[in-house]
């Protein structure tokens, strides 16, 4: 067990890591931190939770990574408090878009489960701060150790597998992502569903199960038309499901995931000739003019929804209209959607706009890339997160021109 001067000179050590790696002075990584300059350190040398928090944000590391080189405990909560009472802790992390904070909760909620179903909760809740700061690989290995715990319930055995389902789809594991949304539908087929979370968890599985047949009509154009046509009843019925669930329980946030089922059909719709290429874009483009201004939008399921809305915008796009017209109207998509990913902060909207950009420039502008700082740090960001996207990063950076340095005075080739 580390010593209260050994922790603090681990803490010592990774402040001046974060000073380094972002550039701060200590009175900036103070601020930055809230605290006070002349006591960036605690005398015990045991940080509360806001400061581990603070320095993984800084660092760009997880809660966990700062905790175990600190060698403390990250959870900065009573020491009496319940599984039930650390579970309505993450939930409200949940609600607030905390997820560091959730995670941190979570991470206690498995020290202190007792039940194999407390156990599968808590990995459940590890999973969705996982999936709140894009880093889809590390919650896979809690859902699947969630859903390996026996005798779980109807309802969270449903919620790990959809949750399961949809980290795969982020990671473009297509066959893996169409198989987990199969089962639950599957198992939801033979019984009656009524319950809010049963038809919850049956929307989210035929989104997940139909947006991964429209992406396989990326990857293998050849069948693109089959895949589609199996896309489309899944995206339908999830529209129509979310729809009825938003107008039953008054929750305007199912009626922004039916938007996004929308706009993904107006895109399968194009690929199967039901709608003309130029009359699909027009009604994505279109659509934008209500997120003109992204700055002014509260961050949430309808800012996103327009996000998703700019990505299926860019696949007509890249489809249906040739060399002349496709620059300047990719460039309207991926710009709005790299707007979108930045306010939220979502890391899966990033890949796609990112990749998305990448297209355009390859088949249409031919132009380097020059990349700031921040947008060097959100790259690289979007590689750790999605294997898939790796190469894409290496060839932005490969032909990009970095502007580094203080001030942003310095230019530099890869």
């Amino acid at each position: 067990m580390r010593t209260a001067d050994d922790r603090r000179g681990r803490l010592a050590r990774l402040i001046d890591l974060a000073r380094a790696y972002r550039g701060w002075s200590r009175l900036e990584i103070a601020r930055k931190l809230d605290r006070d300059p002349g006591k960036l350190l605690p005398d015990s040398g045991n940080p509360k939770l806001d400061l581990v928090v603070g320095l993984a944000d800084a660092l760009d590391w997880s809660i966990g990574d700062v905790a175990e080189d600190l060698g403390v405990d990250p959870v900065d909560v009573p020491p009496d408090l319940d599984f039930p009472a650390l579970d309505r802790l993450a939930l409200d992390r949940h609600r607030a878009g905390d997820w560091r904070c959730m995670a941190a909760i979570a991470r206690q909620m498995l020290v202190v489960a007792q039940t194999p179903i407390d156990r599968a909760l808590a990995c459940n809740r590890m999973a969705g701060a996982q999936d709140g700061l894009g880093l889809y690989t590390r919650s896979l290995p809690f859902l699947q150790n969630g859903l390996a715990e026996p005798g779980l319930p109807d309802g969270l055995r449903l919620m790990l597998s959809v949750n399961l389902a949809n980290a795969h789809y982020a990671l473009w594991h297509l066959v893996e992502s169409r198989a987990a949304s199969r089962d639950v539908l599957d198992f939801l087929a033979d019984r009656s569903v009524t319950e809010r979370r049963d038809r919850v968890c049956r929307a989210f599985a035929r989104y997940v199960r139909g947006s991964s047949a429209r992406r396989l009509a990326q990857l293998d154009p050849e069948r693109a038309a089959i895949h589609a046509a199996t896309a489309r009843p899944d995206l339908h019925e999830s529209m129509a499901e979310y729809e009825d669930l938003a107008d039953t329980f008054g929750d305007d946030r199912y009626a922004a995931l039916a938007n996004t089922c929308r706009g993904a059909l107006i895109e399968i719709d194009a690929l199967l000739g039901h709608l003309p290429g130029e009359i699909a874009i027009d009604h994505l483009q279109a659509a934008l003019d209500r997120v003109i201004d992204v700055a002014q939008h509260q961050p949430g399921d309808w800012l996103e929804s327009w996000g998703w809305w700019c990505i299926h915008g860019c696949n007509v796009t890249l489809r249906h209209t040739d060399d002349a017209h496709r620059d300047r109207t990719m460039a309207i998509f991926t710009n709005k959607a790299m707007e979108i990913a930045d306010r939220l902060d979502n890391w899966s909207l990033r890949e796609r706009a990112f990749s998305m950009e990448v297209r355009r420039r390859e088949t249409c502008d031919g132009t380097p890339w020059v990349l700031d700082q921040e947008e060097v740090r959100q790259l690289v960001g979007t590689m750790g997160r999605f294997p898939a996207f790796r190469d894409r990063g290496y060839r932005i950076l490969e032909n990009a021109r970095l502007l580094l340095g203080e001030g942003g005075t310095r230019w530099q080739a890869f």
